[in-house]
């Protein structure tokens, strides 16, 4: 290697460093910058100022510090955006996530029935193109997330199976990436989920930590380990949901019976609230004060057979903490005391008594922040790649 390639390449892993600490823990002084990358104030500020110049970052008035001189906020471009897409077997949810994980908008589009991949695309592309004078003011529009309820292979895009949707060996990227004129990437959603809730969530800060998501398709999960996030050979790892917790229990569209996801299920309480679909928001008001007894019997049934799967999860990875989403964050709200309780007794060795039960703190815009954090990897990895997009004139169609 040159002398000049690496020079070239410390300073992009400099400016990654920068912008990275910027999206995820910013807004920052200089002076933190400084402590946080190791580096020197004045490299600090060069690196600042290529990032400003490329329109990643912006700074805002000093903030006063106790020792030497004001040093000045640095802010994630808020404005540099990706568009989220997660099909359910109820609805089609779009945002639009910019740096720092701001949700600028959140449109949930109910479907009459479970979306075909030809649907989901055309109900995305219809949705984004009522967003055009939205993202026309964005600085950069990167690409979109897909947070898919299946088995998703990361690196070609092609879900492998995700059986609530009924998509088999398809092809999620590429009708995307035609229909919007932008990069696509996909991923399982409670992974993404899992990523989301490690890096602005319950879970920031923690090494070890499962998340584990509720919704109409289903229970996924994630597992961060010494820090990482745990993906397995293809990407498939954290399928939490078909753990069977009870071999002659309701048939699951995996083939067995028994599993998590069939026992502890979101369509099961919105029989017995009396709701044809609704999100973990309108799921709470509907399970306030006042319950009928049949109501009250099924939140204690799913929550004990969810007592049962969150112990077999503490004893194969001893975590320090659960994060539970969705509808599965519903359930613990209604009775964490008993919840905590259970898993706290469960597991082996008192393993239980040394885990947090949390539920996600981004609440519905989790899996929207997870599918926009999986289009951001290269920009934070390689900050410079915005000057090619602009080049090449990549825009939203």
């Amino acid at each position: 290697m040159s002398e000049r390639s690496g020079t070239e390449d410390l300073r992009r892993r400099n400016l990654s460093a920068v912008l990275t600490a910027a999206h995820r823990y910013g807004p920052l002084t200089r002076a933190t910058l400084v402590q946080r990358c190791n580096l020197t104030r004045s490299t600090i500020g060069a690196l600042v100022g290529e990032l400003s110049a490329l329109g990643l970052v912006y700074e805002t008035d000093a903030a006063t510090v106790r020792v030497g001189r004001p040093s000045p906020m640095v802010h994630a471009n808020e404005r540099v955006v990706a568009l989220a897409v997660n099909p359910d077997v109820d609805a089609v949810t779009v945002g639009v996530v910019g740096l720092g994980g701001t949700v600028h908008r959140r449109i949930r589009y109910n479907t009459a029935s479970v979306p075909s991949l030809d649907e989901a695309v055309n109900i995305t592309r219809a949705v984004v193109e009522g967003l055009s004078v939205e993202l026309a003011g964005s600085t950069h529009v990167l690409g979109v997330g897909l947070a898919v309820p299946g088995l998703v292979n990361v690196d070609s895009g092609v879900v492998r199976l995700a059986p609530h949707l009924g998509w088999s060996e398809a092809d999620v990227v590429g009708p995307f990436r035609d229909a919007l004129g932008m990069p696509a990437v996909a991923a399982n959603d409670a992974t993404l989920g899992t990523l989301a809730e490690s890096i602005f969530g319950a879970a920031a800060g923690y090494r070890d930590a499962l998340y584990l998501n509720g919704s109409a398709s289903g229970i996924g999960g994630g597992a961060i380990v010494g820090g990482q996030p745990l993906g397995g050979a293809s990407g498939y790892a954290g399928e939490f949901g078909h753990m069977v917790i009870r071999p002659d229990g309701e048939p699951c569209h995996c083939g067995r019976r028994g599993c998590l996801e069939t026992e502890v299920n979101l369509e099961r309480l919105l029989d017995v609230v009396g709701l044809d679909h609704a999100d973990a928001e309108q799921l709470e008001d509907a399970l306030g004060p006042g319950l009928p007894f049949p109501v009250l019997r099924e939140i204690r049934r799913q929550t004990e057979v969810l007592a049962i799967g969150l112990s077999n999860l503490v004893n194969v990875f001893n975590p320090q903490m659960i994060v539970l989403g969705g509808f599965l964050g519903v359930l613990l709200a209604s009775d964490k005391e008993r919840l905590s309780a259970a898993v706290a007794a469960g597991p082996i060795s008192g393993l239980g008594t040394e885990v947090r039960l949390e539920r996600a703190a981004l609440g519905v815009e989790l899996l929207l922040v997870g599918a926009a954090e999986a289009v951001f990897t290269r920009l934070l990895t390689e900050p410079r790649s915005v000057a090619s997009r602009q080049e090449s004139g990549v825009r939203p169609s």
